[in-house]
């Protein structure tokens, strides 16, 4: 059973990453906007990790958290809260858009 498991993982896996590259190849312009929202990850990522603290509390250091560990879940943070206020002005500016169309 667990052999089969890590079988299916392994297909799902390549199938992630070999099928979108199929698609790239027969439509560019996709896949230069899906390179657009990447590269915009990358960078909400960077900046998130400029400001986040390396701070460990007593309490944190017991489970193991070092310091790296410590900025790099601020910084997972700092970019969840970023992502979904886009996410809430974009469903905002859609509503709007639509009500004036």
């Amino acid at each position: 059973g667990l052999y089969f498991m890590y079988a299916l993982f392994f297909i799902a896996v390549v199938a992630a990453i070999v099928l979108p590259l199929m698609h790239a190849v027969k439509s560019p312009g996709a896949f230069l906007k899906s390179l657009y929202g990447i590269i915009g990850l990358v960078v909400i990522f960077i900046v998130a990790y400029a400001i986040s603290s390396n701070a460990v509390k007593p309490s944190w250091a017991v489970s193991g958290i070092g310091e790296s560990a410590s900025k790099l879940i601020g910084a997972g943070l700092i970019v969840l809260y970023i992502t979904i206020l886009i996410a809430i002005i974009g469903l905002i500016y859609s509503e709007i858009s639509k009500a004036f169309k």
